[in-house]
């Protein structure tokens, strides 16, 4: 009998690395390449197998280098590409890989190829990126579609000197390239993606995958009467050349055996979703569905009350993603709950109260542990970091979505106290700053961010916590967040078939504090149970596991009662 290879991304945990705030090498207050470099043995030591570099490219840092000046150079407070090549072969000596973030649906609008495209109508790269003609309403000068960017206000810039608008789904600062022309997307291949695997790169996480391809760019309906601009992620995202693009793309990373895996919003059509996926299909190895980490969201993410969902709702989001691996399906699929994008998981989804926050932290590094898919990690998530206290003004929020989105607030409602005291909560509950303080690694002078006799202090605010949360302290304490981590990434590896390749079923759906699911594969079987209430609750299985002979394989606390979950406890049982 043949054993087919599984593809290593398939079993990999990936951690992700947000460069600015990692680790500060020579103190300047940025995190950096060399900061990286030496907590290698760190990230390797939690049982990671790839870790995944956020933007470290050249750029102007509008978007924290999403907005990208030079494909193939590094931005100069990170380091050079020849810190890059180092971190890339020190990640290997070590038996990980390494993945980059690929940035290619728009570039800065200081990037060598815009600042051609915009010189002149007959330059020969105008058509790079989307140009379009002004429409005239009553006499006015409008932009072409009424289309929403996502970071507030028109997807539309106009250009004084060309007098057209270009098109930009984020900042005005980044111009959305033009997929429709095939010398822009070899130009792409080339800077964005060859220029780095050559040098040993094993994939990328794909930005906003499914943007390429922007359809007819008609009208979008009119869903938020307040605003002249309205939200169109449905109409510029999965548009009619997706396939095709995606699998030109592909064919080149099949050449290096290099994973991918797309973000991919406004996706509700778990079919379409199926297609990205599929080994057929051959367009992305695996994508991050948004359902998870968008639940309690209100129409615009920040509109919304904290904790403004039930626990079933969470279940069936997580649903919808485990059931990509369902036979049939010959897809994938990926297991994160935090990255730079999204705020910390303890607060969201637990309690970040100093009673609660360990308990919450490791029980859902056993339900992350527990669920099938390809297991990412974000930095800090493995220690139990929290957001940031709502004490915090506004000063400390230096997302420019978060800024925009007060500014938008304050300008809707003439600066109406309740309304700017309700957007701050929000703020404090969903932004993405919170997942970009620095990394507390000790209780030192900047949490040991940067050296303790550093010129600058930390471009944003350490968290005041590092007594009771620091990398340091949790390497020795075998009762920390981290040292669960560890276990369950273990145990995650010994168990992978059930664990990382198993059928998900949900047992209770309904279930309104406990959230209960079994795992199958080929007659073995588990359960999980995690009580997400911060009270004990009575240990009850469900109908279709109670009278099976259950052992207990793991808890997330160190004494399981009898009869009873422990608030905040997660556990796994192997039915016999």
């Amino acid at each position: 009998m043949t054993v087919v290879q599984r593809p290593w991304w398939k079993d990999g945990v990936v951690y992700q690395i947000y460069p600015a705030s990692f680790k500060d090498s020579n103190g300047d207050g940025i995190g950096d390449l060399n900061g990286i470099i030496s907590e290698l043995d760190y990230i390797r030591s939690i049982g990671v197998d790839v870790i995944w570099i956020c933007p470290m490219y050249d750029s102007p840092q509008v978007d924290m280098g999403y907005d990208i000046r030079d494909y193939e150079d590094v931005y100069a407070p990170y380091g050079t590409v020849q810190d890059m090549e180092r971190l890339i072969n020190e990640t290997h000596d070590r038996g990980m890989r390494i993945i980059l973030d690929l940035v290619v649906n728009h570039t800065s609008d200081q990037h060598k190829w815009f600042q051609e495209s915009r010189s002149s109508k007959d330059n020969p790269k105008r058509d790079w990126y989307i140009w379009r003609p002004a429409r005239t309403v009553n006499g006015e000068r409008k932009p072409p579609n009424n289309w929403v960017s996502n970071f507030t206000g028109s997807v539309w810039q106009w250009d004084e000197l060309t007098q057209e608008y270009y098109l930009h789904l984020f900042c005005p600062e980044q111009p959305d390239l033009n997929w429709e022309n095939p010398e822009t997307r070899q130009a792409i291949y080339k800077s964005a993606m060859e220029f780095w695997l050559e040098r040993g790169v094993d994939g990328f996480r794909v930005d906003t995958v499914n943007m390429y391809s922007k359809g007819e760019m008609l009208d979008a309906p009119v869903t938020d009467p307040g605003s002249e601009w309205q939200p169109a992620g449905l109409q510029y995202c999965n548009g009619p050349r997706m396939a095709e693009f995606l699998a030109e793309m592909n064919a080149v990373l099949e050449k290096y055996d290099a994973m991918t895996v797309g973000e991919c919003p406004n996706t509700p059509d778990m079919k379409r979703v199926l297609q990205y996926v599929s080994a057929k299909e051959r367009q992305l190895n695996m994508v991050f569905q948004f359902d998870v980490v968008d639940v309690g969201q209100g129409p615009y993410k920040f509109q919304t009350t904290p904790k403004n969902y039930t626990l079933p709702h969470f279940k069936r989001a997580i649903a919808r993603t485990q059931d990509l691996i369902r036979p049939p399906s010959d897809g994938w699929t990926t297991v994160f709950l935090e990255n730079h994008d999204q705020s910390r998981s303890i607060t969201r989804f637990t309690s970040d109260a100093p009673e609660h926050r360990v308990a919450g932290g490791k029980m859902l590094a056993l339900m992350m542990a527990a669920l099938s898919g390809t297991l990412f990690i974000y930095q800090g998530q493995e220690l139990g970091m929290t957001n940031f206290p709502e004490s915090w003004d506004m000063s400390e929020y230096k997302d420019v979505d978060s800024s925009n989105y007060y500014k938008m607030v304050a300008q809707r409602t003439n600066n109406d106290p309740t309304a700017l005291a309700a957007a701050h909560k929000s703020l404090q509950h969903l932004a993405r700053d919170h997942s970009r303080v620095p990394m507390s690694w000790s209780t030192g002078p900047h949490n040991g961010f940067s050296p303790p006799d550093a010129k600058a202090e930390p471009w944003m605010r350490p968290l005041e916590d590092a007594n009771v949360c620091n990398a340091k302290q949790q390497k020795t304490n075998e009762k920390s967040v981290l040292a669960f981590w560890k276990h369950m990434l273990q145990v995650r590896k010994e168990y992978s078939d059930l664990l990382v390749h198993g059928q998900y079923d949900d047992l209770d759906v309904e279930h309104p504090d406990l959230f209960v699911f079994s795992k199958t594969w080929k007659g073995k079987k588990a359960v999980t149970i995690c009580n997400f209430t911060d009270k004990a609750q009575a240990l009850e299985f469900p109908r279709q596991v109670r009278d099976e002979k259950r052992e207990l394989l793991v808890s997330s606390v160190d004494q399981p009662g009898d009869g009873e979950l422990a608030a905040f406890e997660g556990r796994i049982y192997l039915l016999a």
